[in-house]
């Protein structure tokens, strides 16, 4: 070992012991956040979250939707070769702690000038042996060569492990998606429904409407009223009328929404004709909010990075220390090809060992280091939100299910009220003993009680979807 490689590996020693006692301080940050214990006081384990989507939802229409959604929309397709491409980086990154193993071979020549002093010292060489070297000097040969980086402070081993937490958050992120994507479409083959229950409605209700048109056209005729409420009348069927396009206009923008969702070009919507109806509501068990740890594909994404961001910090710290480097190869190298495998005479070999630390102007990897060191603290907060966000929207979604029960209940009540209303209130205007502006507002309340009624059946199904959703349920 000659006098530089001996100072360089001092220099290298004596590094590692300035760079081990001038770190940058750094403050880690852990996770204190725990979930309650219940919600709003319910301590049953049982969760829908754990269901197949196919075993919550149960009509075939839907679930051929959702089933086309999963092979064709392109948002989750790309997602999917986001997955492939953080695999590929795991692969990458246990290669840089692997040896790298080669082999090269290469041929060339070269004319030295007499005037330099390798070139002097050969031609004298020459002319004492009384031989002549060929000009130019021929040069070829083949080795098998290696690299390797000893990874001693696990700096290599570390990335290869973040960048396998990596991959796994990237299918925690597809599996959110997929948790959303089955929950929005779910959403919107519900609003079909309640879109076709509006819009048979609104044709039922026209129909009846033309009829009392007609028949307060027929009393004016006979003089029993005056073109007012005949006015008045012919106003509320353009009305109806004109909601019913309204109504279409939606039908439309749904479909397409869906379709576009699937992954497919404009189309009719294959659903029950029958409207909401038909369908039965899923059953609603919340189960415990410990649950939401494993449940939730965002929860357990946020946590995988959290660990990640641990691993760049332990990553960064190991580029203050001096990094170990092995070489080596092994072959053949002669200026004639005659000569070329004689052994030993051709044969060559080196094998070199490096020290490499940073010593002078280290504010780049400084730098590096509290920037990994920052992104790790906001990991924990991105972790605590998420999981803060996560349980508001469970108990949100499930208040709003209780609630729209409870509504939905009192609207039926009063549609049935406000249905023998109206039959009342034509009696009487036939009987002259009620003017047409009671049987207008009474015909008015009706309807819209019957339209909100619908919404609120609606609301209740999206709710117990968007129910299913926030326990982590739709992604399995």
């Amino acid at each position: 070992m000659n006098k530089r490689h001996i100072t360089r590996y001092i220099l290298s020693i004596g590094c590692l012991i300035v760079v081990s006692c001038n770190l940058p301080k750094i403050a880690e940050k852990k996770s204190t956040v725990r979930l309650p214990d219940t919600y709003a006081g319910a301590a049953d384990s049982s969760t829908v979250a754990t269901l197949n989507w196919r075993d919550y939802f149960t009509d075939p229409h839907l679930r051929r939707l959702i089933d086309t959604a999963l092979s064709h929309n392109q948002e989750l397709n790309i997602m999917l070769q986001e997955i492939n491409v953080s695999g590929n980086e795991i692969s990458a990154r246990k290669g840089e702690y692997l040896p790298f193993v080669g082999i090269s071979a290469g041929g060339g020549a070269e004319k030295r000038s007499e005037y330099t002093p390798l070139g002097a010292a050969e031609r004298q060489n020459q002319i004492r042996d009384g031989r002549e070297n060929p000009e130019p000097m021929p040069d070829i040969g083949a080795s098998l060569f290696a690299t390797w980086e000893i990874d001693i402070w696990k700096k290599l081993h570390n990335a290869e492990k973040e960048a396998r937490l990596q991959y796994l958050s990237t299918i925690e992120g597809k599996n959110f998606m997929v948790t959303n994507l089955v929950a929005e479409i779910a959403g919107l083959y519900y609003e079909l429904l309640a879109l076709d229950q509006q819009k048979k409605l609104v044709d039922e209700n026209l129909k009846l409407q033309r009829d009392a048109l007609e028949l307060v056209r027929l009393q004016k005729i006979a003089m029993r009223v005056t073109e007012l409420p005949v006015k008045k009348f012919e106003a509320e069927v353009l009305k109806n009328q004109s909601l019913r396009y309204k109504i279409d206009q939606q039908l439309v923008e749904v479909e397409n929404k869906l379709n576009y969702l699937v992954g497919r070009y404009p189309q009719p919507i294959e659903r029950d004709q029958q409207g909401l109806a038909a369908q039965t509501l899923p059953a609603v068990q919340e189960g415990l909010p410990s649950q939401l740890l494993d449940n939730r594909p965002d929860v357990r994404r946020a946590e995988l990075l959290m660990a990640a961001a641990k691993l760049d910090v332990k990553i960064a710290k190991a580029r203050f220390y001096p990094a170990v480097g092995i070489s080596a190869s092994l072959g053949y190298q002669a200026f004639n090809p005659a000569y070329l495998l004689k052994t030993p005479q051709s044969l060559v070999y080196t094998i070199t060992g490096d020290l490499i630390a940073p010593l002078v102007n280290r504010r780049a990897i400084e730098a590096e280091y509290l920037n990994a060191n920052a992104k790790q603290i906001q990991t924990v907060y991105t972790y605590e939100q998420t999981l803060l966000n996560a349980y508001v929207e469970v108990a949100n979604q499930l208040a709003k299910y209780k609630n729209t029960s409870h509504i939905t209940d009192l609207e039926r009540k009063q549609v049935v009220a406000l249905t023998e209303s109206v039959q009342i209130a034509y009696d009487l205007f036939n009987s002259a003993h009620a003017d047409y502006m009671e049987v207008l507002m009474t015909q008015r309340d009706a309807i819209e009680a019957k339209l909100e009624l619908i919404e609120s059946q609606k609301s209740q199904f999206i709710a117990a979807i968007n129910l299913y959703k926030s326990l982590g349920g739709g992604w399995n």
